[in-house]
């Protein structure tokens, strides 16, 4: 602990971004980086505490407390404020493959739980660690490690999502010969075409990273979509072990009148038609230009949807959600060190609101049916009210609140609803068991399925989750997959 005074000293601050009207000109990243003196001074905020729950990665409550990959976030802090930055940075990869990932797209639960954070701010842990990953770059720190000596071992993963690369970073560590296979035209998966430029840039963020994992022997194979243009049986033939990582990807639909109508689309056909369309240099062919834009559904998916929309440059903009809206402190139902369940403007709405003037979310609502012209496209959406009550079983359901119905005009809505989990043809092709809510069974900290030698890691096996949980799952499942390659293994 560098400067025992430093949580009372200082303040968190936090990085500038980029004001709202100029960022929703392009598709750049709208987070500035904050000048060393400062970081430094955010380094010292972290007490060292004897207990760090910020890197203890458990579920309370069903929502993360702790960072899910046990990041060494204590001793990456103090080294910061010490100026020791490569240090920070060895400190920082022995935990986390993708510190460039998740500085910018985590939720930071490990803030969430800082025990600063019971009666101050908390540290700025997510802010520090993406500042750490990027000094290092730009120094020139982050350098291709190929293995000394390969194993001879084959192993395939499939997806090239976070789990997959986390998957296949540590097994090509281990000197096994990997293979990622990804039915994207890029690789990527959920970093590539789930998230919307202005939060991870693919160019200067995603595609340096895989260039590096090349640099180290990793091959990438795209357009290849297992069970149509790549046959399921090579994995069982050609490879040693099978690493599947495809997502959970199957999205949770709204089925309403009027939702075949031409301009309701999933959040997710939307989200990366446009990410295609700006890699590419082109117009993206669901765009919100001049509409009046209906998002149904919050969360992360939800917020990309208003920020894309935005700078679209639609006409109007009304997000949907079903859920009270929260308070601006803890509740007393939901203390430290839990998730803090509290209203914020993230980044999309904070754009809304300064071209609409006002939070584009809508709460306790929820849509009744689409309404479409004689050509079949959308042009209305109906509303209503809704309140949560308990029923017969003591589960709490919604109920519409009579006289409530609202027609709201909307020629683009966009459904953001979650995940039901990862589309099913390829588990079937493959043969492998499913648990009761349709991902793939294998243990936790296992990782094994019904098929030996085939292991599942990330959304496909746990359902929809952070980036940092398909990080630890991708790189559990390595370590177990090494473990049956080599009778042993030395990856954590």
């Amino acid at each position: 602990m560098g400067k025992p005074t430093g949580f009372i000293e200082y303040l968190r601050e936090l990085p500038v971004d980029r004001t709202p009207s100029e960022r929703v000109r392009d598709w750049k990243e709208f987070h500035h980086h904050m000048e060393e003196k400062k970081l430094r001074q955010q380094g010292a905020r972290c007490m060292d505490c004897g207990i760090p729950f910020c890197h203890t990665g458990k579920l309370i409550s069903g929502m993360a407390s702790g960072c899910p990959i046990n990041n060494l976030i204590p001793e990456w802090n103090d080294l910061v404020y010490r100026g020791l930055w490569k240090e920070a940075l060895d400190r920082l990869h022995k935990t986390n493959n993708f510190p460039e990932f998740t500085g910018r797209v985590c939720p930071a639960p490990c803030e969430g739980s800082c025990v600063l954070g019971i009666n101050a701010p908390p540290v700025t842990i997510k802010n520090i660690e993406a500042s750490i990953i990027d000094h290092g770059w730009e120094e020139g720190w982050v350098l291709p490690e190929p293995p000394k000596q390969r194993t001879g071992k084959r192993v395939a993963v499939i997806g090239s999502g976070p789990a997959g690369l986390s998957a296949a970073a540590q097994l090509n560590r281990a000197g096994h010969l990997v293979t990622v296979y990804e039915r994207a035209d890029r690789p990527g998966g959920l970093l590539m075409y789930g998230i919307p430029n202005m939060k991870l840039d693919k160019q200067e963020v995603v595609l340096r990273r895989i260039k590096l994992l090349e640099d180290e022997g990793i091959k990438f194979i795209c357009n290849a979509n297992v069970g149509e243009n790549v046959e399921p049986q090579i994995f069982l033939k050609e490879f040693d072990a099978t690493v599947i990582c495809t997502g959970a990807t199957q999205p949770r639909d709204l089925t309403i009148e009027g939702r075949s109508l031409k301009g309701v689309h999933f959040a997710m056909e939307f989200l990366t038609a446009n990410t295609k369309a700006v890699l590419n240099g082109t117009t993206a062919p669901i765009n919100a230009k001049g509409k009046d834009v209906i998002v149904i559904g919050g969360g992360d998916t939800g917020t990309d949807c208003v920020g894309t929309s935005m700078r679209h440059g639609c006409k109007s903009l009304v997000q949907i959600e079903i859920l009270p809206k929260p308070p601006t402190e803890r509740a007393a139902d939901n203390p430290w060190p839990e998730w803090p369940k509290v209203y914020k403007l993230d980044y999309g709405q904070e754009e809304a609101a300064t071209r609409f003037g006002s939070d584009p979310r809508v709460y306790l609502t929820t849509v009744k049916r689409f309404i479409g012209d004689e050509a079949g496209q959308l042009k209305e959406v109906v509303t209503v009210e809704i309140k949560w009550e308990k029923n017969d079983k003591g589960q709490f359901v919604p109920k519409e609140v009579p006289g409530t119905e609202k027609t709201r005009p909307a020629q683009l809505a966009l459904l953001a609803l979650g995940f039901l989990g990862p589309e099913q043809a390829l588990l079937k092709e493959m043969g492998l068991e499913t648990d009761p809510r349709s991902n793939i069974r294998a243990e936790h900290e296992k990782y094994l399925t019904n098929i030996k030698g085939v292991f599942a890691a990330g959304d496909c096996r746990r359902g929809q989750s952070l980036v940092v949980w398909a990080i630890n799952e991708g790189r559990g499942a390595a370590r177990e997959c090494d473990r049956y390659l080599m009778g042993s293994t030395d990856l954590a």
